[in-house]
């Protein structure tokens, strides 16, 4: 369900997603618990306590403004997860991110869109297929999505600029990366349109791309990768895709060509192949659009975790995501307590919330 916010509610919403150890999992829940953001900041430092960490850093109102008056210089615009135009395919992600800074034509969000990623150090044939594929995929209608980097992101977003193409930053809207990318990011803002989650002034680092690549899949109803070797961040990305369920495809290339190996494998297990613009079209068809998701239950707590609860999980949890069902069944605890106790955990920095339910030490 979305809402209108006033200035007040959107600064604290900001205030909330910038709090430390408030990912988006953890602000979803918070949200979902307390119905306001507000009133969630207001409960963070005794739910970090309960968690086992005094301190816990929340933004304040001055930090906040700063933030906003920076975005706002730069001719950038903040759109929260509640709020009505933020993207339909994004809010439909469990969970969404809490907000999205856009910079340049915000309509190009809500279009049928398609990503194109691939690698950095690309071929020239790749180059040119994937600057022909999103030609194609444009004059049908659809917005390419990309993020920018050198090789294949580069050359689809010159692609579909005449039709439409979202670039999505790792860092702040003013972190040109690479820089020799200057006069593209110029033509996206121009022509196109720009998203980060970061705060502006943020220059990414290598924690903020797979948060880039879960948007750029999260934006599309199809992701296709032209090339990539098999340790790549598009790899990343379609696995993301495949976890939202979205559309993945990939262009087969040589056995000989190292950027073979990622898309050839991905065809194997499972994703359509991609040999041009006929093969992304009948991916598509049939697709539902994109509903707004229910407004989740938050279970309890019915039943306050103790500090006996809390080290049990603590002691359960290890590098390796679980997911909370097995941890309810492995702590021998009712689901709303231990519900409770991990948000609390994920609060003091000692858990880490992830996507589809799964947990892991923080």
């Amino acid at each position: 369900m979305t809402q209108r916010l006033t200035d007040v509610q959107r600064r604290d919403w900001l205030r909330l997603a910038r709090s430390e150890n408030v990912g988006p999992v953890t602000f979803d829940q918070l949200i979902t618990r307390f119905g306001e953001a507000s009133l969630a900041l207001a409960a963070l430092p005794d739910l970090a306590r309960r968690g086992g960490r005094g301190g816990l850093r929340i933004t304040s109102e001055a930090e906040a403004d700063r933030e906003l008056a920076s975005g706002a210089a730069l001719g950038a615009r903040l759109i929260c997860a509640c709020e009505a135009d933020f993207p339909r395919a994004l809010a439909a992600v469990d969970p969404p991110p809490p907000l999205i800074w856009v910079r340049g034509d915000a309509a190009l969000l809500d279009r049928p869109t398609v990503a194109l990623v691939g690698a950095r150090v690309a071929s020239a044939a790749g180059q040119r297929f994937a600057r022909g594929l999103a030609s194609e995929l444009g004059g049908a209608g659809h917005v390419i999505v990309s993020g920018m980097a050198r090789g294949i992101d580069a050359a689809a977003h010159e692609g579909a600029m005449p039709t439409g193409t979202v670039a999505v930053l790792g860092g702040g809207i003013d972190d040109v990366y690479p820089p020799e990318h200057r006069g593209l990011y110029d033509r996206l803002v121009e022509q196109g349109c720009v998203v980060f989650e970061s705060e502006p002034g943020r220059t990414a680092v290598a924690r903020d791309f797979p948060r880039r690549n879960r948007i750029i899949s999260g934006l599309s109803r199809a992701v296709v990768v032209v090339e990539a070797e098999l340790r790549s961040g598009s790899l990343i990305t379609a696995r993301l895709a495949n976890e939202q369920g979205r559309e993945v495809l990939a262009v087969p290339g040589s056995p000989l060509d190292p950027r073979a190996r990622g898309t050839n494998d991905l065809i194997r297990q499972g994703a359509a192949l991609c040999e041009g613009v006929e093969d992304v079209l009948r991916a598509l068809e049939g697709l539902r659009g994109f509903r707004e998701p229910e407004p989740a239950a938050f279970p309890g707590p019915a039943v306050e975790p103790d500090d006996a609860l809390r080290r049990r999980l603590a002691d359960l949890l290890s590098p390796t995501p679980v997911s909370r069902d097995e941890l309810v069944r492995a702590a021998q605890a009712p689901a709303p307590a231990v519900f409770a106790a991990l948000m609390e955990l994920a609060l003091a920095g000692r858990a880490e919330l992830l996507p589809g339910g799964m947990v892991c030490t923080g």
